[in-house]
């Protein structure tokens, strides 16, 4: 249940000062300025740790197909069919969002994806895929899983998927694909089946992790492998973005004394690590962008309002207005920025968002009066295959 971090060190949520990029993994330093070059020719583990994925994936789907299948082990034989066939897909997503182009329905059937592994025979030679084939290999095996996931979601072992998980899943893939129907209505599917939210005044916001118990919200536990980014300083003007009567400021960040800077210590995670998993409130903002996409503002809003109605003090929520679907899609936006902060999702919205020039940024780094920079739609939104 490991996702990459590579995005991660490279989006506008994390700030490192000098001092501490010089300290820091060379994979993360060079990934932090967009070099082209980011692993001196060492192994990546974000690479190896989804292959391996893949590889446990098959070796069950191959495995299953010599069970003899009876009204007995039905139940389970399914359970296990369709896990195997959401972690490859899973796998499959990840890769898709940081080793291949991003998607573009114009290129898509040419541009190369990645990989895919559908069998556990490692001398199987293989190219790559198209991105086109990519996703459609992933939203295949999330629609055949999604027969037989149950619909409950197993809360004593959040590392397993439900029925709201993968329609979750398949809603995060339409979304990174601009399919915004289809997206919004695999978060509705989702939210149909689960969707509580927590109210951020029952919290604890001067906790080291106020999270550090599992919140009602989180559907499926999964965290950033490998690199212990917790309490990384976030940008300043990420930071600024949080009103006052905005409970994130106290309940995501906290000051350092030592720098002066605020750190980000607001992960579902029960670990160190920083969550990647599905929560409803990524779902809400889902549903809420893909109708003031499509034109439904009174809906878009409605989304919206209920989960900002959680994320205010007690007494002081104003709920948003907006007159068109224009102005709705910008406050949605702002707000999926500072909810879903340090999840794993950042460097996908860089990469959809930037192929509209209404949305589209370039990343400024400044270290030691050095400046580099990200355009939008550059080469580097692809990290190169280690």
């Amino acid at each position: 249940n490991n996702s990459p971090a590579l995005g991660e060190f490279s989006s506008d949520d994390i700030y490192l000062s000098y001092t501490a990029w010089q300290a820091t993994l060379p994979v993360v330093r060079n990934s932090y300025v967009w070099e082209k070059d980011i692993y001196n020719g060492q192994p990546n583990n974000d690479w190896n740790n989804l292959y391996t994925q893949i590889y446990y994936a098959n070796i069950v789907l191959e495995g299953i197909r010599d069970i003899t299948v009876t009204n007995d082990n039905l139940a389970k034989y399914n359970i296990v069919n369709s896990s195997a066939l959401f972690y490859r897909a899973h796998a499959c997503y990840h890769l898709l969002e940081t080793y291949s182009k991003p998607y573009n329905a114009a290129t898509a059937a040419s541009d190369l994806g990645i990989p895919l592994r559908l069998s556990s025979n490692l001398n199987e030679k293989i190219v790559r895929a198209s991105v086109q084939a990519s996703y459609d290999r992933v939203i295949r095996d999330l629609q055949d899983a999604l027969h037989t996931l149950p619909a409950a979601i197993p809360f004593s072992n959040l590392n397993r998927p439900s029925k709201p998980v993968g329609y979750a899943l398949l809603a995060r893939v339409y979304l990174s694909m601009q399919d915004y129907r289809q997206a919004g209505l695999y978060a509705d599917s989702s939210l149909q089946l689960y969707h509580e939210l927590t109210d951020f005044n029952t919290l604890d916001a001067d906790a080291t992790l106020p999270f550090a118990g599992l919140v009602n919200e989180v559907m499926y536990q999964s965290t950033e492998a490998y690199y212990n980014i917790v309490f990384y300083p976030v940008d300043t003007t990420l930071y600024g973005l949080y009103e006052e009567n905005d409970i994130r400021r106290e309940i995501f960040f906290r000051n350092n004394a030592a720098t002066g800077l605020k750190e980000f210590k607001g992960s579902y995670s029960t670990s160190v690590y920083l969550f990647s998993g599905f929560a409803t409130d990524e779902l809400y903002l889902i549903r809420a962008e893909c109708s003031a996409r499509n034109g439904n503002v009174t809906a878009a809003l409605n989304d919206l309002n209920a989960l900002l109605e959680k994320r205010s003090k007690a007494g002081a929520f104003v709920p948003v207005t907006a007159t068109t679907p224009a102005e709705a899609l910008d406050k949605i936006l702002l707000e999926r920025r500072k909810e879903l902060v340090f999840r794993g999702l950042r460097w996908s919205d860089l990469r959809r968002l930037n192929l509209q020039s209404a949305s589209a940024i370039s990343l400024t780094r400044v270290l030691d009066g050095k400046t580099a920079t990200l355009p939008p739609n550059d080469l580097r939104y692809t990290f190169p295959i280690p």
